[in-house]
């Protein structure tokens, strides 16, 4: 049976990325249909890791395994997307974001986390929209119930992660594979964005996937 391919943008980013974009162009070459769903709903300031698993979980066709490919919070979503739901056969994730509030909520400061919770939004920057837009503190309560841990369903996964990655160390990828046997990781030579790696990753792809 052949499956269905997603693929999940990151946070703050958009289906016109340059890395979904150059995904999807390969996946055409192929004659493959690569569907991208725009993650932010038309309403970024209200995103939560809930709303994008359920947004995503209602593309799945009936009973035709799906292929998640994720980038950064995108592969954190397909992630728990595949302890979720058991059409998911097989997880592409690059650079997943795991333990994705333990590194960016730092960056932020105790302040600027007090003052966003007190008055409810934060003014983030959005690299699909190119400009400042307000995220509800409702990302982070919910997303503090999406644990790793919880992540046991022995899914074939690849992550592709850069050994440079500045934003979510590859350190995070590998304590997430050492119990998972399931799990590959490659270390590619990049930063968070990968992009100077794309046809090494489309590859890897490829070859996991068993593209023609």
């Amino acid at each position: 049976m052949s499956s269905e391919y997603i693929y999940l943008h990151g946070f703050a980013s958009s289906p016109h990325s340059a890395k979904a974009q150059y995904i999807s162009d390969r996946f055409a070459e192929c004659n493959i249909k690569l569907q991208i769903p725009d993650l932010n709903f038309g309403n970024f300031s209200h995103l939560t890791i809930t709303r994008q698993i359920n947004q995503v979980a209602a593309e799945f066709c009936q009973k035709t395994p799906v292929t998640l490919i994720g980038s950064s919070l995108g592969g954190l979503t397909a992630a728990h997307l595949g302890q979720k739901y058991l059409q998911v056969e097989k997880l592409v994730l690059l650079a997943p974001a795991f333990g994705f509030l333990s590194h960016w909520l730092p960056t932020l400061g105790d302040e600027k986390i007090q003052r966003w919770q007190q008055e409810k939004y934060l003014m983030v920057y959005h690299y699909g929209e190119e400009k400042s837009l307000p995220l509800s503190y409702d990302f982070i309560t919910d997303a503090v119930q999406y644990k790793e841990e919880n992540l046991q369903r022995p899914i074939p996964t690849l992550i592709l992660h850069g050994k440079n990655d500045e934003v979510i160390p590859i350190q995070a990828s590998y304590d997430f594979t050492k119990l998972r046997p399931w799990v590959k990781l490659v270390e590619i030579d990049s930063d968070h964005a990968l992009g100077n790696v794309m046809a090494e990753i489309w590859q890897a792809i490829r070859q996991f996937c068993q593209l023609p």
